[in-house]
């Protein structure tokens, strides 16, 4: 599947980072380069653009797209935690302007094999970074139940997350958790049971705490 994306508030973030010319830029979630070409088109001779992501499947569509200005970009594979390091390896002391665009793009969750979207009953992973050995499988699956509370507590923001941690313990007690289909289910059934008139009103369960088990991967 080709990598597509649609840039989320394009105009307002151009327009809100006052590009220069000569200026040093980094976009930190590069994504295919829809935010990157519109700042690289606006830089001149002088002018830098560095793009990080850590998704391989975006590096090689952004470079594809943004090939046409050379010099000017340069892509890193890495994570926008990690810029810091990145300018210091390309010695850059200061820039003018960043941007990040947080979450998951479009491809991500239409690609079923990554596991990030409960649309399809797909084998838990959920890795930005393929190159990690930490799936959602790994974390569902054998994480302590307190260790899995505060994951769903403070990634997800759930005020059901002990009991849907309880629930998780329970459920692999029986049989691993290999889907998200199966891990919706759970969520399902322990929002219900602790609060039944909720869970009409909570959606797609599973999409709400999916974020909980994608940033749990890029914990310090």
């Amino acid at each position: 599947m080709a990598f597509k994306h649609t840039s989320v508030l394009l105009e307002e973030t151009i327009e809100g980072l006052n590009i220069k010319p000569e200026g040093i830029y980094v976009d930190g979630t590069l994504g295919g380069g829809g935010h990157a070409w519109e700042i690289a088109r606006r830089l001149e001779k002088g002018g830098r653009l560095i793009g990080i992501d850590q998704d391989e499947a975006a590096i090689l569509a952004a470079d594809e797209r943004l090939s046409e200005f050379g010099d000017i970009v340069s892509i890193v594979r890495s994570n926008y935690r990690n810029t810091k390091e990145v300018l210091f390896s390309m010695g850059i002391t200061e820039i003018d302007g960043m941007m990040l665009d947080l979450g998951v793009s479009s491809y991500q969750l239409d690609t079923q094999e990554r596991g990030f979207s409960y649309r399809f009953d797909t084998p838990l992973d959920m890795r930005m970074d393929m190159r990690q050995s930490l799936t959602a499988r790994e974390i569902v699956n054998h994480y302590e139940e307190m260790e899995l509370f505060r994951v769903i507590r403070d990634y997800g923001e759930e005020k059901f997350a002990k009991n849907i941690a309880k629930h998780i313990v329970m459920e692999r007690q029986k049989k691993p958790i290999e889907t998200t289909g199966e891990l919706n289910e759970i969520i399902k059934a322990s929002i219900r049971r602790a609060a039944p008139s909720a869970d009409a009103a909570y959606g797609n369960p599973q999409e709400a705490q999916a974020p909980s088990f994608r940033r749990a991967h890029r914990r310090p």
